[in-house]
């Protein structure tokens, strides 16, 4: 982990498109701006483990899900189940 100091105003870039800035420091807190190009996510740290979270649920239950839907198409049940038969 690289560790470095800096002041409010001062800046770190990250690769060519990544710019963390410190904006202001108190005794509890730091608050820091971030610039990056809309392909790159930016999260919180417990945002983001709430999303990796939901990630592993919907890994765990897509082969149920997949296993159901393949069991309708193994029927022949070619209209959908919104859709008059006739």
């Amino acid at each position: 982990m690289l560790v470095l100091t800096r002041r409010p105003g001062e800046a770190i870039h990250i690769g060519d498109g990544i710019v963390v800035t410190i904006l202001e420091v108190d005794a509890k807190s730091c608050r820091i701006g971030i610039q990056a190009p809309p392909s790159v996510a930016v999260y919180r740290e417990e945002v983001y483990r709430r999303i990796q979270e939901e990630n592993r649920r919907a890994a765990t239950a897509a082969p149920e899900s997949l296993e159901m839907m393949a069991g309708l198409f193994r029927q022949g049940d070619s209209n959908p189940p919104d859709q008059p038969q006739g």
